[in-house]
């Protein structure tokens, strides 16, 4: 067996579990990039995957490896970006293991992520939430139980997983009521509930009874919402709310565009980026810039604050021809 096998083996149980307590979801995506470029490296070498070392892996294979998932799979370039981070993570875990493969580890390291155009963060407007939350059915017991799961989601922002795996306890009415939850990072935060979501859960606690650990919106057999069916639902639920609010039918509706939607409210209440970026849960306060610039009222009082510029109309021409070229490009 080469030195890869043991290494590789090494990173997930010692790095991944013992030292970094990686969550499952982690340690699936890091399982899946290490079997597909094993297979790749595999049929590229001639190799079976336990004789590959370190040495096969190099910078060109791994740059073909990564071009393979965009051409051959169809990946975007978030998805390559991802494995490639899987792949870095790895790799630096060999270097400290195999200093004498230090050149083919340091030269794969310099692989750079590939850049990517970011589109407009896509949000609900009050009209919007409003008819996406009168859809759901409440003379029904599912759609009373939708009704409270969207109004949280858009009122906390939590994440599609931390929303399902919400459990009873995790929800305290009361004074200072908020709901509680693990997010990303195994990191516990707290999030403060409004009167209008403080009612609503607490009439739908009051019906869903069960034991404190048992799911807050739990299906008809008692199971814990899975991440498909409560997509699926506000996908239902868009399709009847578009017919009250249009403009809901060029927007796709997803557990994420009501994170988003949670995000912009707070933003146009006036809350500073750095709380947002507490709700939110983000590790850093700029990842929430990206809300600044979705948001063109924000851009417009801004404008409005400005002095008009007093300038001539036309375009500057250069008088030296190499700067006219230069120009031109």
């Amino acid at each position: 067996m080469s030195s890869l096998a043991p290494t590789m083996q090494a990173f997930f149980a010692e790095r991944l579990v013992k030292q970094r307590h990686a969550s499952e979801h982690t340690i699936a995506a890091y399982r899946d990039t290490m079997r597909l470029l094993l297979r790749f490296a595999a049929e590229r070498t001639g190799k079976p995957p336990s004789d590959l070392d370190i040495v096969d892996l190099d910078a060109p294979l791994i740059g073909a490896f990564l071009d393979h998932l965009q051409t051959d799979r169809g990946n975007g370039a978030r998805t390559r970006n991802a494995r490639l981070a899987a792949i870095r993570s790895m790799f630096r875990y060999a270097a400290l293991r195999h200093p004498e493969q230090a050149e083919t580890i340091q030269r794969v390291l310099s692989i750079p992520p590939k850049r990517f155009e970011r589109a407009l963060v896509s949000f609900l407007t009050k009209p919007e939430l409003d008819a996406l939350l009168d859809a759901p059915d409440r003379t029904t017991w599912t759609g009373r139980r939708d009704h409270a799961l969207i109004l949280l989601a858009a009122q906390t922002g939590l994440r599609a997983s931390e929303l399902i795996g919400l459990r009873r306890a995790d929800i305290q009415l009361g004074q200072g009521a908020h709901a509680r939850c693990v997010g990303k990072g195994r990191k516990h935060r707290i999030t403060p509930l409004t009167t209008t979501t403080i009612a609503v859960v607490t009439a739908w606690l009051r019906e869903r009874g069960g034991e404190p650990t048992e799911p807050l919106f739990p299906t008809r057999t008692g199971r814990p919402l899975s991440r498909d069916a409560l997509e699926h639902r506000l996908t239902q639920y868009a399709g009847t709310a578009e017919q009250l609010c249009p403009s809901l039918r060029d927007k796709r509706i997803t557990a994420h565009v009501l994170r988003h939607t949670a995000a912009m409210r707070l933003l146009q209440a006036g809350v500073d980026t750095s709380v947002i970026a507490l709700w939110l849960g983000h590790e850093q306060a700029e990842t929430t810039q990206i809300y600044l610039h979705a948001d063109l009222a924000l851009k417009e009082q801004a404008l409005a604050r400005t002095t008009p510029l007093h300038t001539k109309p036309g375009r500057y021409q250069p008088a030296d021809q190499l700067l006219a070229f230069l120009e031109a490009l």
